[in-house]
């Protein structure tokens, strides 16, 4: 390995650790993974297959459109080492496709019509968690050499945990602004509770009661009932139930 090749690993692992950015794009990372692995191991293309929300496989990612090809047929047949090695946490080799046919009667076939005749899959696992599989083609029946692997495997360490720390980013995010939204319609519904008051002189629990009772039975989200006594545009007596109403003064009826 020269000075040079050092150098461009080193960049690799660098730029799939900056995943730190205000405008990362998780499908723009992985493209970079799989042509960072065909230009710097010695294999033909890449690819990458991630799970979904679902608990499927997508295909995510590929070097070229032959592994594209590859990599959805190998998740929509659930067969070949990347599926093989996302059910195991495991590396998955095959140094000749042809001969592993009896292992992965769909995929062998399918991956050898595209041009690919040996095959590697790395597993991208954090502990237990298990996101996926990065996976190395080669287009003669050799296997994916050790140091192919074993670096293929490290970008996919790398990656996977950029990918799992920016999952955690964006769920503290959402939780952040779940939060936030919690605590303003908070603010919104004390506001109600205050209005109906004054209108039924009801208790505060009473009043809060009623305008979650009336949310409920129409169907309606609490803190928009709340926005709608806020800013005057309920009907109070429709929300608070007779029997809690205030009586009116004689000169009132």
């Amino acid at each position: 390995m020269n000075d040079r090749h050092e150098q461009r690993l080193a960049r690799a692992f660098v730029e799939l650790a900056d995943t730190l950015i205000d405008d990362f794009d998780v499908l723009d990372f992985l493209s970079g993974l799989v042509e960072r692995c065909v230009e710097l191991l010695d294999v033909a293309a890449a690819g990458v297959v991630l799970s979904n929300q679902k608990g499927g496989l997508e295909m995510a990612a590929a070097s070229s459109e032959q592994a594209r090809v590859v990599e959805i047929f190998s998740v929509h047949a659930d067969d070949g080492p990347c599926m093989e090695c996302v059910r195991s946490g495991r590396q998955v080799l095959s140094a000749d496709l042809a001969a592993d046919l009896s292992r992965w009667p769909r995929f062998g076939p399918a991956a050898r019509e595209a041009g690919f005749q040996a095959a590697a899959a790395v597993p991208m696992r954090l502990r237990q968690t298990v996101i996926g599989s990065l996976n190395l083609l080669k287009t003669v029946p050799v296997e994916v050499d050790e140091a192919s692997v074993r670096l293929g495997q490290a970008f996919a360490d790398v990656a996977t945990i950029g990918l799992l720390q920016q999952r955690a980013l964006q769920d503290s995010a959402v939780l952040a602004e779940q939060l936030q939204t919690a605590l303003n319609s908070r603010v919104v519904i004390e506001q109600a509770k205050g209005v109906v008051f004054a209108h039924a002189g009801a208790t505060m629990q009473d009043s809060f009661d009623a305008l979650r009772r009336y949310a409920r039975v129409r169907g309606l989200r609490l803190s928009d009932v709340a926005r709608s006594v806020a800013e005057g545009t309920a009907d109070l007596d429709d929300i608070l139930p007779a029997r809690r109403r205030a009586p009116q003064h004689p000169e009132q009826r």
